[in-house]
């Protein structure tokens, strides 16, 4: 055991307002002399989606520096983790039953990202941080038919209305699939070989497959696939959504000024997640994007290496 210290990590729920729900989130709070190799090796050990390691801030006017690990790769910024672990960090300073409002500023590889955090005392805490950046639209990496049958749909199945795939980029790069129903959305199954094809190698992208919604109290519905990252399946993608922006943006006729809209995600899984997006568009652009939602501490405990 010479030389191994208990790190402190605490898991939570992320993109909902009740336990066992959402998307899953491991942090571990003590994470000062972890290189890289150890990092992805404990991401391994948790096998959640995502893994943050947070250290000192750089800036001690911020609140910390985070490292984001998937089970197979570091990424440079994700959604359920900033607000994950801004709701953690706000937590630490505050009683069990205070409630207060606090703005947690992290430094992550991507950029500073600030979180308004909302701590209640008889219900789940609410976060909501800015994009990073706004999106960025680039090529598709393959015709609407290769996409198609990459994420197992028909070619016919694909697009509602105006919508058609496009790709965008807010942080993280993904593909964006309209399909034209609920039925079609909950029949998607990828492809591993035409997955590798289409979206892995030079692509490096992951495919945000959604609908309009037709029930329950939200404005679209989602899927997000990405096994080249370990992730075969996500409850709930907040850098999708932030990418998703630029698709609302150029489809859906917004008026300028503020929008928000509720995407349902996580329903197939067993883990039902609701993101909140609010877009603000200036003279028919897009202005800002903000990512909110719910997070439920669930366990705490010490990870030795």
């Amino acid at each position: 055991m010479r030389g191994r210290l208990a790190r402190r990590f605490v898991t939570v729920d992320v993109f909902t307002d009740r336990a066992l729900a959402g998307n899953q989130l491991a942090i571990v709070l003590d994470s000062d002399g972890l290189n890289a190799a150890a990092m992805q090796r404990i991401a391994c050990e948790f096998n959640l989606s995502e893994t943050v390691f947070v250290l000192p801030p750089e800036n001690p006017a911020h609140a910390a520096r985070l490292r984001i690990f998937t089970p197979l790769r570091e990424v440079p910024f994700a959604g359920h983790p900033t607000i994950g672990t801004a709701v953690i960090l706000a937590r630490q300073g505050a009683s069990d039953d205070e409630e207060r409002d606090e703005l947690v500023a992290l430094e992550q590889t991507v950029g500073l990202v600030r979180v308004g955090v909302v701590l209640k005392k008889d219900s789940a805490a609410f976060a909501e941080f800015d994009a990073p950046r706004l999106p960025q639209e680039s090529e598709l990496p393959a015709d609407q038919n290769m996409i198609a049958r990459a994420i197992g749909v028909m070619e016919t199945e694909i697009g509602f209305a105006n919508h058609k795939p496009t790709a965008f980029d807010a942080g993280l790069p993904y593909v964006f699939i309209p399909v034209r129903d609920r039925g079609t959305l909950a029949g998607a199954l990828p492809s591993p070989e035409l997955w590798r094809v289409v979206f892995g190698h030079e692509a490096d992208c992951a495919a945000y497959v959604y609908t309009r919604a037709t029930d329950g109290d939200f404005d679209y519905e989602a899927r997000m696939f990405d096994p080249d990252a370990g992730i075969p399946e996500d409850p709930a993608t907040g850098s999708a959504v932030a990418g998703f922006a630029g698709v609302v943006g150029r489809f859906d006729a917004l008026a300028d000024g503020r929008h928000e809209l509720k995407i349902a995600q996580g329903r197939d899984m067993g883990r039902p997640s609701l993101i909140r997006l609010e877009v603000e568009l200036n003279a028919g652009r897009l202005h800002a994007v903000r990512i909110g939602g719910a997070v439920v501490p669930v366990s705490t405990g010490e990870i030795s290496v």
